[in-house]
């Protein structure tokens, strides 16, 4: 394909039993504004009809996959196959505005600096209610969503620097994919994206929430439960192991340790529960986890370029930076 038949913007749902969302999110995605879109669904071995509703949409690529890639390999797979300068992960469970692309895709072009775009998530039935306007990472080295459960009042309209773009529909520049690599598949569901940001923001690249990006997040519809508290309980210590500088882990040790261990003695108390056993068992699978880990700790640290001062800002309230008075001369190492 040449440069100018090749689509700007690729758009990644992986999808697992998704038939009765796939139609609300492509048709979405055939309203947009913006034109030149690849859209690639990958499903992972979906016992349902999803492959019958895909059949439907012309223009949609399938990848069929003989087994369940979790959500980090499915995302791969697709981004494998993408050709598009911006990459898009998005869920199957959403729906986006019609001018969801072209925000994207203009907030890349003003910020050569991002590697990646949060956008605006706001719940699918409540659509005043925010899921997330980019996600954060605080000392304890917990992952929240910015502004989760809050009216959209405004508080989140302008373009800001985060720590993270939200799975659900993050977007990628490739380059900078190509220079980080793409989700790590051991985590194979949960954090994948927050290990990404990591890596990406280690190596120098920047997040921008743009507010006119928005997406419509029908929460936990496609996940949750017990596979969730396991992956969750796991792929925290993964992420902690992974990336965490190591001159932060010297002085927020305590605050990190006593998250983890609160996270374990609210399980032991529930442990009647199947989630707070799942919380259990990932704990232990993380900790048994943490040679691998370790060893693509290297990688990822070699990788450093910017000073603790940048990522600390990013880890403190209100967890944005403003994009107009930022010195980038205080990120670089």
């Amino acid at each position: 394909m040449n440069d100018e038949a090749r689509p700007r913007v690729s758009i990644i749902i992986p999808n697992w039993n998704g038939a009765h969302h796939l139609p609300v999110c492509l048709d979405s995605l055939r309203r947009q504004s913006y034109q030149g879109i690849e859209v690639i669904v990958v499903d992972n071995a979906s016992r349902d009809n999803s492959l019958e509703v895909l059949g439907r949409y012309a223009g949609v690529r399938t990848l069929a996959q003989s087994t369940n890639l979790g959500f980090a390999g499915a995302c791969n797979a697709g981004l494998r196959a993408a050709t598009g300068e911006f990459q898009i992960l998005l869920n199957n469970d959403t729906e986006a505005h019609s001018e969801w692309v072209a925000a994207v895709v203009r907030t890349f072009d003003d910020h050569p600096e991002a590697g990646m775009v949060a956008s605006k998530m706001l719940l699918f039935d409540q659509r005043d209610i925010l899921h997330t306007a980019g996600d954060y990472v605080t000392p304890d080295g917990l992952a929240h969503n910015r502004g989760v459960w809050h009216k959209d009042a405004g508080q989140y309209n302008r373009r800001a620097y985060v720590f993270s773009a939200c799975g659900g529909s993050a977007a990628y520049r490739r380059s900078m994919l190509d220079e980080i690599g793409l989700l790590d598949e051991d985590f194979f569901f949960s954090f994948e994206d927050i290990d990404l940001a990591w890596r990406a923001q280690l190596a120098g690249w920047r997040c921008v929430f743009s507010p006119e990006a928005i997406v419509y997040h029908k929460l936990k519809a496609s996940g949750g439960g017990k596979t969730a508290s396991y992956y969750d309980g796991r792929n925290r210590i993964f992420t902690l192991a992974k990336n965490y500088p190591k001159e932060m882990w010297k002085d927020h040790a305590k605050a990190i340790l006593s998250a983890q261990w609160h996270l374990a003695w609210s399980a032991l108390k529930a442990w009647r529960g199947a989630e707070a056993r799942a919380t259990l068992r990932g704990l232990i699978a993380g900790l048994l986890g943490l040679p691998r880990m370790l060893r693509k700790r290297r990688v990822v640290q070699a990788s450093r370029k910017v000073e603790r001062l940048y990522l600390e800002r990013l880890m403190q309230p209100p967890y944005e930076i403003p994009i107009e008075r930022t010195d980038k001369r205080d990120c670089v190492v």
